[in-house]
């Protein structure tokens, strides 16, 4: 309801002024939260319109109180020097409508966006920094979906690559197993672990000799022969650890709608199809000397063009300038492999359905819900869902990919499809790393510099990191010690159930706290912490608030829709209401902080809104002693502020992924 009044507020204002001067060209207007409650609850700077108006802001501010009219839900309009317009909401009708769930219509953005998150390279088991853009990614499709968008899920799979090339060289060069041998390997449980220890074998025995890095570019090279034996390992391999990675998620509520491999972009011929149109264009050139000899390069992403006369024209096939060695990006070796970011450029042609061609398609997980993930194949299913040609892309992908992602970007601009390029968004997010508690506890040992550091950084390659789904148990493992001593009455499984939805919390919530482009030092004991901004503790407020409901006999879910008969204004008028009033009004916002999220691309700013609505929440339960409330009336109104905060509580948690459970 707060973003509902703050957009009509603003239209009518905006309204009010271009009546006033029709011939004006106005700024936009920006409506404030004001940082006190005592203030109001929106704030309008007036200081942008004076200039265009010829009028000092006050009297700005003054014409449009005095003209505007009457706003359903707005109480009064204030002036303040230097120059505001503070609003006050009309409290009553605030509370009526929010303890009735109201939910004004609002128009929705047409088309369909596609999040691709997770991406896990499938040669070795999913890893803490995994976890991070997985919630990361799962969280923004719950934020859109929750904002009515239509959002397909990916979950883009390289399974040619490096990664999965040292892996198979593991395997065959320094195991020296078969086919049939790697077969009955990956049936057994956390085959992932197996290559995680082998991946890092693999790394030592390059260092060992030089030479032996050749076999890696072979290996690479054979790889993307799809009738080669080595092909079929690679896909064995990154088959039985990809489905390992869908479990380990699986564990998070995190799902998948579809997987494109690499594989199929290449057997499909998408690369083929994408390398003709970029050639045409002039966004590739071939290289005939220098160090880049025998490649096919583009210019990076940010370095000027020389002929700007051709891109003036929109004739991109006419820039044929030289290309310094130090602003070339490789796409295609000069060995014949494509890069990772040529088949990306392809990849993303075929999600703005721009390639001409697509994936065949067959089911490959299924869900406990009964949903089906699907997956890129050569040959596939007649029946499917339609995947691709959307509307816009967000790619949840680290920083450090920042120059490939702008890479791709570009290359869409060079072939002349810049609204695509407008319409893809790098979700970027820095390293997890963790604290030197959290890796001694882990069994690390730690030099004492590294006992000193603020965080300790993980390597996959070194073998040095924290496996998803170690975390998960260790989470779980100390969530249950707590669970056990504080309800013994419980059966094991409650126990058990209690323990897991604190551990998930804690760990969405510590993933989601903190900005994206912060680095995150994880830790066992703040994560888990009952206390501060945790997400055991949001859990611990809507808890309390269903524990009031369960004393007092009545049904929390139905209790705020009965509610309307109550005297809101009398119970939230007056200096002393503030309080009272600033929870309801944080309450209200939801909406308003998850469009904040998706116009950021921050979850941060729910999470901090999550926070907030617990600690008022907590501070209003110390405050007022609800059950043994003398008032009748005064007792319902209690009752509906708390069945308001609980139900805005768990549906916000839920849009992070988090879910409530039955005690703490």
């Amino acid at each position: 309801m707060y973003r509902h009044l703050e957009h009509r507020l603003a239209q009518q204002v905006r309204e009010c002024l271009q009546r006033r001067n029709p011939e004006a060209a106005l700024p936009n207007l920006v409506v404030e939260q004001p940082p006190k409650v005592e203030l109001g609850d929106f704030a309008i700077p007036i200081f942008p319109f004076a200039k265009p108006l010829h009028l000092a802001p006050l009297k700005i501010a003054e014409a449009i109180r005095a003209d505007v009219g009457p706003i359903e839900g707005v109480a009064e309009m204030q002036v303040a020097p230097p120059g505001y317009l503070n609003v006050r909401i009309d409290r009553a009708w605030m509370a009526a409508a929010l303890s009735a769930d109201q939910k004004p219509q609002t128009g929705t953005p047409s088309g369909k966006i596609l999040v691709e998150h997770s991406s896990i390279n499938p040669n070795k088991a999913a890893h803490i920094g995994h976890l991070r853009n997985a919630i990361l990614g799962d969280t923004f499709v719950r934020l859109l979906r929750f904002a009515g968008r239509e959002v397909d899920i990916q979950n883009y799979i390289d399974n040619t690559g490096v990664q999965v090339a040292d892996v198979v060289v593991g395997f065959t060069h320094i195991e020296k197993k078969s086919r049939a041998e790697i077969e009955s390997l990956a049936q057994r449980p956390r085959f992932d672990y197996y290559c995680w220890d082998l991946y890092a074998r693999v790394s030592q025995w390059y260092e060992q000799d030089p030479q032996n890095k050749q076999i890696r570019l072979q290996t690479l090279h054979a790889i993307e022969d799809a009738a080669s034996d080595t092909a079929a390992v690679a896909d064995l391999i990154s088959v039985a650890v990809l489905r390992r990675h869908l479990e380990t998620m699986e564990r998070l509520d995190i799902e998948y709608d579809f997987l494109p491999r690499e594989s199929e972009i290449l057997h499909l011929h998408f690369w083929d199809s994408a390398f003709t149109k970029l050639k045409d264009a002039g966004v590739l050139t071939f290289e005939s000397e220098g160090k880049n000899k025998g490649c096919w390069v583009m210019r990076r992403a940010g370095t000027a063009k020389a002929n700007a006369a051709a891109e003036a024209t929109g004739n991109t096939g006419e820039i044929t300038e030289q290309i310094s060695e130090d602003d070339q990006k490789v796409i295609v070796r000069s060995n014949g492999t494509v890069g990772y970011v040529g088949k990306d450029i392809a990849y993303h042609m075929w999600k703005f359905g721009l390639l001409g061609r697509d994936f065949a398609y067959r089911k490959f997980y299924r869900y406990p819900n009964n949903r089906d993930c699907w997956i890129s194949a050569t040959t596939g299913e007649s029946d499917h869902p339609h995947f691709g040609s959307v509307a816009e892309i967000y790619n949840v992908i680290d920083a450090r990919q920042s120059e490939a992602q702008n890479t791709v970007i570009e290359a869409l601009r060079g072939l002349g499809h810049g609204e695509a390029a407008e319409h893809y968004t790098h979700f970027s997010y820095e390293m997890v790393a963790l604290t030197p508690r959290c890796a001694a506890e882990l069994g690390y040992t730690l030099s004492e510099e590294d006992k000193a550091r603020s965080y300790i950084e993980v390597s996959g390659r070194k073998g040095f990191g924290v496996k998803a789904d170690d975390l998960l148990d260790q989470l779980i493992a100390s969530a249950k010690k707590e669970v056990d001593s504080r309800h013994p009455q419980l059966s094991e499984t409650e126990r058990q159930q209690i323990a897991t939805q604190i551990a998930i919390g804690a760990l969405r919530y510590f993933m989601l706290k903190v900005t994206k482009q912060s680095v995150i030092a994880f830790d066992f004991k703040e994560a888990l912490s009952f206390e501060g901004e945790t997400g055991p503790y949001a859990q611990y407020a809507a808890v309390r608030a269903t524990s009031i409901f369960r004393k007092a006999g009545t049904d929390p879910e139905t209790f705020s829709l009965d509610a309307a008969g109550l005297d809101f204004a009398k119970n939230l008028t007056g200096e002393s209401a503030d309080e009272i009033w600033e929870l309801w009004l944080a309450s209200s916002q939801t909406s308003y902080v998850i469009d904040k999220c998706i116009a950021t691309t921050e979850p941060a700013h729910l999470a901090k809104h999550v926070f907030r609505l617990a600690q008022l929440f907590n501070a209003f339960y110390h405050r007022h002693p609800i059950l043994s409330e003398a008032d009748e009336k005064r007792k319902q109104f209690l009752l509906a502020t708390v069945a308001v905060v609980r139900r805005e509580l768990i549906r916000t948690l839920a849009v992070m992924g988090i879910t409530v459970p039955p005690v703490m």
